[in-house]
């Protein structure tokens, strides 16, 4: 690993970099906070896969992409004298400061549970008027719901334990499958989705990340799927969905 002075040297050399790149560029030149926004988005999510493949390579790689838009932001900022990277980092090391009393102060936290309870409730001295203020709304709805009721746990607003969160997904499966009329039913299945997403955060699973492990099986198996009927000549979409299940079900033994 590298040495403080070494990491030091490194980031030194990265605003030098970038320094060239928006002087030299001419894409680099031209772009602004708002072009490099969607970009950042994407850059995030390949970081997001990588670290689900838990492909350390990838995670180094993803992690200088998201870096580089960071440190971009901060270039963008300095330039309309709003600030800079500096400036980014300051404000960082003295929120960390701030909010890990029990670090840095005579506050007391056994377990990371009064961590989080200090936290949130540091945040609202910091002037957000809601413990849910934090939560952007443009997150995903299913990282959302565990935002939102992760925060929720922060002040003590949770089940107690994850079988009375069970209790209402069953209470909630119940409503979803008696309610007839469809844009009720849209909001009872809402309620089911969000008290499963509960139950998991109180089992230590993540709902977001099982998701999308179930989901890349599925593209997996139905690749396959098709694959076993391109050696038989066949089309899936010729196939019958009796037909179709025997693929699948083979494709599914072959992965095990």
């Amino acid at each position: 690993m590298n040495s403080k002075e070494q990491k030091l040297a490194a980031f030194s050399r990265l605003l030098d970099v970038m320094d060239d790149l928006r002087e030299k560029c001419p894409w680099d030149r031209e772009q602004t906070l708002q072009s490099l926004r969607h970009l950042t988005i994407e850059e995030t999510y390949e970081l997001s896969d990588a670290l689900l493949d838990e492909n350390m390579p990838e995670v180094k790689k993803e992690i200088g992409d998201v870096l580089l838009h960071l440190v971009f932001y901060a270039k963008i900022a300095s330039e309309r004298g709003d600030f800079d990277i500096a400036d980014v980092i300051h404000s960082l090391n003295e929120k960390l400061v701030f909010r890990h009393p029990h670090i840095y102060g005579d506050v007391v936290a056994e377990d990371q549970e009064k961590v989080k309870q200090n936290w949130e409730s540091l945040k609202l001295k910091e002037g957000n008027r809601s413990v849910l203020a934090g939560v952007p709304q443009s997150l995903p709805p299913l990282i959302k719901a565990f935002r939102i009721q992760d925060k929720a746990h922060g002040v003590g607003f949770d089940f107690p334990t994850a079988e009375e969160a069970w209790a209402k997904v069953e209470e909630e499966l119940h409503e979803f499958k008696e309610e007839a009329e469809q844009l009720r039913r849209e909001e009872e299945l809402g309620d089911l989705l969000f008290s499963l997403v509960n139950y998991a955060r109180l089992s230590g699973l993540n709902a977001d990340a099982a998701l999308e492990r179930t989901n890349r099986k599925f593209i997996a198996r139905f690749k396959e799927m098709e694959n076993l009927a391109a050696e038989r000549s066949l089309k899936v979409t010729d196939l019958s969905l009796e037909e179709m299940g025997r693929l699948w079900a083979e494709a599914k033994k072959k992965e095990q």
